[in-house]
């Protein structure tokens, strides 16, 4: 066997050795300098009764907060931030730690995510006055990268498809599109001039004086929707920077709040979200309702599982009139990395028939969403060409 053998045989054993755990000492060998610390931090987490681990009866409740508070550090020294919030995870779900959040010297060592933003939203509540400062400070952290990375595409996607959707046949200089000309008049070419000389003016849309559109973002409370509200109040914040835009944002479980006063600072409105409770979707497309003024402009956006806990037939006849009016009814499912979604395939499948599609739409894909909403075209057809499982075809 050569040297280079030896080594990826060696490699590969430390590798299971730490994917196995402890009892596979004996058959894969064992740990030393950094691996072994790897090892003893992935046994705190998932041998958690053991030895080391972050459930150890030893050790007592009263001091299990400093000893979190370490292994979040180690797991932030030996893994890349990807694996860290996979773990953190597991360990507030598999070991009930959520209490500890509560704790501002836990806060700090914590890997600053979405999933972490859903948890200090649910626990706003009973959030010790000196760690509410702490959790503010995540929560910016998490708010303020989510705005660097989706920030741009929003605008970008709303400022184009309001442009393309406001056509100007009788622009001033100021504001034609001179690529979209030049096209448009290619055959007007002179050759003795070597230059274009064009028949038909295209230009940006102008300035309207007053919004173009109306989005309304209609948005779950419920516990599985913790995501999809984080992503939806970082989108609804930027939206309503656009002055070509109105922008509306409604919560609810059984009742409904309008937080649209709060989109100029997303920290406050995560704050706001009281996550649990039950479930009145028809309470709330009723409200969205009442406040459309240009039915014809207005692009409705439901964000829910569809578990609806109101008066489904009531809310189908909402539905059948919104889009009867000319509003642009969409249903997401979820607003998230996450996956398929759990969801009312029953109450989808009606929504569709009314012709409101729905899915789940992931956050880099929902500008592009919102583009063909504003263009007004087929969404379900858009959402289909994305590779997103829908309702509505």
């Amino acid at each position: 066997m050569s040297d280079d053998q030896m080594i990826d045989d060696d490699e590969r054993r430390r590798r299971w050795r730490l994917a196995l755990g402890g009892e596979a000492e004996a058959s894969c060998g064992g740990l030393g300098g950094a691996l072994a610390e790897m090892d003893q931090a992935l046994a705190a987490l998932y041998e958690a009764d053991g030895p080391g681990g972050l459930r150890n009866p030893r050790g007592g409740r009263g001091g299990s907060a400093p000893q979190v508070a370490r292994w979040l550090g180690d797991i932030r020294k030996y893994f890349p931030s990807s694996v860290v919030q996979v773990m953190q995870r597991d360990a507030l779900e598999r070991l009930q730690l959520r209490d500890m959040l509560l704790q501002p010297e836990m806060l700090q060592n914590m890997q600053p995510d979405v999933h972490l933003v859903a948890q200090l939203m649910a626990l706003s509540r009973v959030i010790p006055q000196g760690t509410k400062e702490t959790a503010r400070r995540v929560v910016r952290q998490v708010v303020d990268a989510l705005l660097q990375r989706l920030e741009e595409p929003m605008r970008s996607a709303v400022r184009g498809a309001l442009d393309r959707s406001q056509r100007n046949r009788r622009p001033r200089h100021a504001e034609i599109d001179w690529h979209r000309t030049i096209r448009a008049n290619l055959r007007h070419w002179q050759p003795e001039y070597r230059t274009v000389v064009p028949q038909t003016l295209l230009g940006y849309g102008r300035k309207a004086r007053r919004p173009q559109r109306e989005i309304v973002l209609c948005i779950d409370q419920s516990g599985s929707m913790a995501n999809s509200i984080v992503y939806a109040s970082i989108f609804g914040a930027v939206m309503a920077s656009l002055p070509a835009v109105a922008t509306r944002l409604v919560l609810f479980d059984t009742a409904v709040v309008d937080m649209t006063e709060q989109l100029d600072d997303p920290v406050d409105l995560l704050f706001g979200v009281q996550l649990g409770g039950g479930t009145d979707i028809n309470g709330a497309v009723g409200y969205c309702q009442s406040v459309i003024r240009e039915p014809r402009n207005t692009i409705l956006v439901l964000i829910s599982d569809l578990y609806e806990g109101g008066v489904e037939e009531k809310l189908l006849q909402r539905a059948a009139e919104l889009v009867e009016a000319g509003v642009q009814f969409i249903t997401l499912l979820a607003l998230s990395d996450e996956g398929a979604p759990a969801y009312d395939h029953g109450l989808a499948v009606k929504l569709a028939a009314l012709g409101v599609p729905s899915f789940a739409c992931t956050p880099d894909a929902f500008p592009g969403l919102m583009a063909a909403a504003i263009r007004r075209d087929d969404v379900a057809a858009w959402a289909a060409g994305q590779g997103l499982v829908t309702q509505g075809r």
